[in-house]
C-alpha cells in the first residue's frame, strides 16, 4: 500500500508537522492526559447514574483524545438502557423479564437487526402482539419499536439522527439512549475470524473486543421501508479501543484526516457525506493492511496522502464498508450523482497538491505554523504554548463540570442517607480518599452527621469524632471549600482559635488563579504554571480550583448562624454561598 511515488520533500515536511501538531495540544502527553480525564469522569458518574438505572459512557472524539479546540467537537454521551435482555441465540434464554431475540435475516439491511420480543416464563418469541413498545413488522412478529418515547426523548434541543442534542451550560453535547449487548452479533463473526497479515489489531485486543459490550442504537437504515423497528449494530467501545491503541503517528495522521474533511471538503459537499466516522474506518482498514514500520514520523505526509487515495477509491465505487461488517455500505445513499461528482472532484484536487493544503489548515493556526516552520531550520523553530493552554483550561472546565453536575444531581436525588451508610460502613473510602469524588463529598457528608448530632440535646462525641474525620478527609478537595466547612464545624463547636488556623491556612493559599482570572495575560499565566508543574487530575482540583460551598437544609445545625438565612431564600432547595 506504501509504493506510491513520494516527493523527496516529504519527509521533511512530515517532521515539521509533527513538531507544529506536538505543539499544538497534539502530542502524546497531552493525548494521554485527556483521556485519562473521561476516563475518570466515567468513573465519578457511576457513584450517581446507579440511582437512575443507567449506565453511561463518553463516546467519540472527546472520548478518544482525536479533537481539537479549534475542530470544536460536541460531547458525545451514551446512556445504556439496562433494563432489556438482548438474546443472540434463544439457547441461552432465562427466566427474566423483557427479553429480546436479534433478527438477521433478508428483510434487515446489513449492520442492523430487529429485537423480537420473547415470553418472560418460556423460550418462545411473541408474534401479533402490538403495544408502546412493540409493532408487528412484514413477517407478523412482535418486535421493539425504535421510536418510542424512552429511546427519542422529547426534552432534547433538537435531534441529530439518534442522537439527542442538549445545549448544556457546557457546550453542545449529543446523548444516545442505546440497549447493550453482551453478545458479539452474528454478522460480525468475519471480523474475528479475518486474517490479518501484519497482526493489528492483535490477536489478545481481538478477542477483549469480541468479549465486551456492543451497542443497540434506534435508528433503522434510511433508505429501508422498516426503519422504524430497525436498530444499528454499533461497536463503539471496540472502536474506541482501537483508536486508544494507534500509535502517535497514526493518531496525528486520524486528527489531520478529520481537519482535511471539515475544511475542505464538508463546506463544499455537505455536513453528512463524508464524516468523521468514514475517516476512522478508513483508518482502521489501512493500519490493518500496512507494516506498523510505515507509521513512523517521517512518512506522515505520506500515510495521510494514502488515507485519502482510499476515501477517493470508495467515492468511486460508492462504497465505504463498515469496519466490523463489511457487507454494511455507509456511503449507501448518500454519494449518488451531483454529490458524488463533487466529493471526487474535492479528493482529487487535494491529492494534486502534493502536501501544500496542509499550509492552509486553519485549526490551532497549524497551516501558518507550518508554513512558518517550513520556511527555517527545524532545530531553530519553537512555538508558544498558547494552544496547549487552551486544551488546559477545557481541562480545568471540565473537571469543573464534572463534580459541580455530580452534586447537582446528588442534592436533588434525596439520596445523601444512603451516601452515608455506604460511605461509613465501606472500605474502599480509605482507599479511595485521594479520588476527586469522594474527598469532594466528604465535607458535606460530615458537615450533614455533625448537623445531625448537634441537633440532639446529648452530646454523641462519638459521632461528631466520625464527623469531623469525615471533614478532614474532605478538607484537601480543593483549594477552600473543604476547609471552610471544616472551619465552620469547630465554630459550631466554640473552637474558634481552630477555626481561625483553617481559615488563615486557606488565605495564604487562595493562588491568584482562583481569585484573579480576569485578564488573558494572567489566565495564561496560570495554565502555563499547570503545564509545567506537570500535576495529576487530583492535584489540578486540589491546588487549583475553588468550588463554591453547597449546603443542604439538613446541615442547618453545622451552619454559621449568620449564614442561616440564606440557606432558604429559595424554598424547597439549597443555597449556594
Amino acid at each position: 500500500m506504501m509504493n506510491i511515488e513520494v516527493p523527496n520533500y516529504y519527509e521533511g515536511v512530515s517532521l515539521r508537522l509533527v513538531r507544529v501538531l506536538d505543539t499544538s495540544g497534539l502530542g502524546e502527553k497531552s493525548r494521554w492526559k485527556r483521556i485519562e480525564m473521561l476516563i475518570q469522569d466515567e468513573e465519578l458518574k457511576k457513584y450517581i447514574l446507579p440511582f437512575y438505572k443507567v449506565t453511561f459512557h463518553n463516546v467519540g472524539s472527546q472520548a478518544e483524545a482525536t479533537t481539537t479546540w479549534g475542530l470544536g467537537s460536541d460531547t458525545d454521551r451514551i446512556f445504556c438502557y439496562d433494563r432489556l435482555t438482548v438474546l443472540q441465540d434463544l439457547h441461552y434464554w432465562e427466566v427474566c423479564p423483557n427479553s429480546y431475540l436479534m433478527i438477521t435475516d433478508g428483510t434487515t439491511p446489513p449492520g442492523y437487526i430487529k429485537l423480537q420480543r420473547v415470553y418472560d416464563d418460556v423460550p418462545i418469541l411473541v408474534c401479533n402482539l402490538q403495544d408502546d413498545f412493540l409493532m408487528l413488522d412484514t413477517n407478523g412478529r412482535s418486535v421493539l419499536y425504535n421510536e418510542s418515547s424512552t429511546f427519542k426523548q422529547n426534552t432534547a434541543d433538537e435531534h441529530h439522527g439518534p442522537a439527542n442534542r442538549i445545549h448544556g451550560f457546557f457546550g453542545p453535547e449529543d446523548r444516545v439512549v442505546a440497549i447493550i449487548s453482551l453478545s458479539w452479533p452474528y454478522p460480525a463473526s468475519e471480523w474475528i475470524t479475518r486474517p490479518r497479515q501484519h497482526n493489528w489489531p492483535s490477536q489478545e485486543t481481538v478477542s477483549i473486543i469480541q468479549q465486551s459490550w456492543i451497542l443497540l442504537v434506534p435508528v433503522g437504515q434510511q433508505l429501508s421501508p422498516e426503519r422504524h423497528l430497525e436498530w444499528r449494530i454499533s461497536f463503539t467501545y471496540g472502536e474506541k479501543i482501537l483508536v486508544w491503541q494507534f500509535n502517535s503517528t497514526q493518531y496525528k495522521c486520524y486528527v489531520l484526516l478529520k481537519m482535511i474533511k471539515k475544511y475542505f471538503i464538508t463546506s463544499k459537499v455537505g455536513d453528512n457525506v463524508l464524516t468523521s466516522y468514514h475517516c476512522k474506518t478508513c483508518m482502521f482498514y489501512m493500519i490493518e493492511s500496512t507494516s506498523a514500520n510505515q507509521w513512523q514520523p517521517q512518512n506522515l505526509l505520506t500515510c495521510i496522502e494514502l488515507c485519502l487515495r482510499k476515501l477517493y477509491k470508495w467515492a468511486e465505487e460508492r462504497n465505504c464498508p463498515n469496519y466490523f461488517i463489511p457487507a454494511e455500505n455507509m456511503f449507501l445513499g448518500k454519494v449518488d450523482g451531483p454529490i458524488q461528482t463533487n466529493l471526487l472532484k474535492v479528493l482529487r484536487d487535494l491529492l494534486r497538491q502534493n502536501g501544500n493544503y496542509l499550509t492552509r489548515i486553519p485549526y490551532e493556526e497549524i497551516g501558518w505554523k507550518l508554513t512558518r516552520v517550513c520556511q527555517s531550520p527545524l532545530a531553530h523553530i519553537d512555538f508558544d504554548n498558547q494552544d496547549y493552554d487552551k486544551l488546559m483550561a477545557l481541562i480545568v472546565t471540565v473537571l469543573l463540570s464534572i463534580v459541580w453536575q455530580i452534586w447537582f444531581t446528588l442534592l436533588h436525588a434525596g439520596e445523601i442517607d444512603i451516601w452515608v451508610l455506604e460511605l461509613t460502613s465501606s472500605s474502599h473510602v480509605r482507599h479511595e480518599v485521594d479520588t476527586i469524588l469522594t474527598t469532594f463529598c466528604c465535607s458535606s457528608l460530615g458537615s450533614y452527621l455533625a448537623s445531625k448530632y448537634l441537633e440532639e440535646e446529648v452530646t454523641d462525641q462519638e459521632g461528631l469524632n466520625l464527623a469531623r474525620e469525615f471533614l478532614l478527609l474532605g478538607s484537601s478537595s480543593d483549594v477552600a471549600s473543604g476547609k471552610l466547612k471544616l472551619a465552620a464545624f469547630h465554630l459550631m463547636q466554640n473552637n474558634a482559635i481552630f477555626a481561625e488556623n483553617i481559615l488563615q491556612n486557606i488565605e495564604q493559599n487562595y493562588t491568584f488563579l482562583v481569585c484573579n482570572v480576569q485578564t488573558e495575560e494572567t489566565k495564561n499565566q496560570i495554565l502555563l504554571r499547570i503545564v509545567n508543574e506537570n500535576l495529576s487530575t487530583t492535584e489540578l482540583v486540589r491546588n487549583y480550583s475553588a468550588y463554591p460551598v453547597p449546603y443542604l437544609p439538613s446541615e442547618i445545625h453545622c451552619t454559621p448562624r449568620g449564614l442561616i438565612p440564606e440557606m432558604f431564600r429559595l424554598t424547597g432547595s439549597y443555597q449556594v454561598l
